[in-house]
């Protein structure tokens, strides 16, 4: 039953839990993020600007939002098959392999980027193999997209994963029982179920691949307008004490991230109505 602006809850005061959620995001959140763009607004615009369109900031701008870009759509189409299988399909090793999706959230990130650069590094299993073939992926883009694809599956995997079990395969049978193909079953069923989460897990591990930091930092070998990401110079400023520079740079960043974001849940909410009113 609705009262006034707000629903009952089962946990009384509103008041205070509404105003201890405002504090804590202010803490942890608000006041962070404002201290950031007040310390870039004390410097002076041309000096802001120059800083922020450097060519070697802008190559690692671009790298840095590609390889983001990229590994966020090969773990939402990956990740809804891993997701699928895990729920759908019953097979030995299935428990273990739904543990192993979660490494990467357990793992130290640096621990996982110096396991890739080994693995993939012109010595290791795989870029060994792949070396005489001319495909290197240690210290190249290719590596890099690869550390955000290895850190990002288990957002869209744990994502996708709740909503397939709820839709059950009682649904795909009834639309068998009607007529409808598997393509068309999946296009007009299963797919409009699926699209919202999907975007949000596809938003959780762009964003996540946006910040990164540890795994990428040993596999992309940090080479200036080639492997250099953004948050490496962040921290390259940092340790140099040129705080206003590493802030402005995180500023743009934090303003792409948000309108991408933006962006993305608009996609989302756009989805979900679609599918409320189908």
């Amino acid at each position: 039953m609705r009262t006034g602006w707000k629903d009952k809850s089962i946990l009384p005061g509103f008041g205070v839990t509404m105003g201890f959620t405002l504090l804590y995001l202010s803490l942890i959140v608000l006041i962070p993020l404002s201290a950031l763009i007040l310390k870039t607004a004390t410097m002076p615009w041309d000096r802001f600007w120059e800083i922020i369109t450097d060519p070697q900031v802008v190559a690692s701008y671009k790298l840095t939002f590609s390889a983001s870009l990229i590994g966020a759509l090969i773990n939402a189409v990956f990740g809804f098959i891993v997701a699928w299988v895990l729920v759908r399909y019953r097979f030995p090793g299935k428990r273990i392999l739904d543990a192993l999706v979660d490494m990467p959230f357990a793992l130290p990130t640096a621990v996982a980027g110096i396991a890739l650069t080994s693995l993939y590094s012109t010595k290791g299993w795989i870029g060994s193999f792949l070396e005489p073939y001319g495909i290197k992926i240690a210290f190249t883009p290719l590596g890099i997209i690869i550390a955000l694809t290895f850190i990002g599956l288990p957002f869209v995997v744990r994502t996708l994963q709740p909503v397939i079990e709820e839709l059950g395969a009682d649904t795909e049978e009834a639309a068998a029982t009607l007529g409808a193909g598997r393509l068309r079953t999946f296009r007009k069923v299963i797919w409009p179920e699926l699209l919202p989460a999907l975007l949000t897990g596809f938003a959780l591990a762009f964003a996540r691949a946006i910040g990164e930091y540890g795994s990428v930092v040993f596999i992309a070998g940090n080479i200036p307008m080639v492997t250099e990401i953004t948050p490496l110079l962040i921290m390259t400023k940092l340790e140099q004490y040129d705080y206003t520079g590493a802030t402005a740079i995180a500023v743009v960043m934090l303003v792409v991230s948000f309108l991408l974001l933006l962006l993305i849940n608009f996609v989302q909410w756009y989805a979900n109505r679609k599918v409320l009113s189908s």
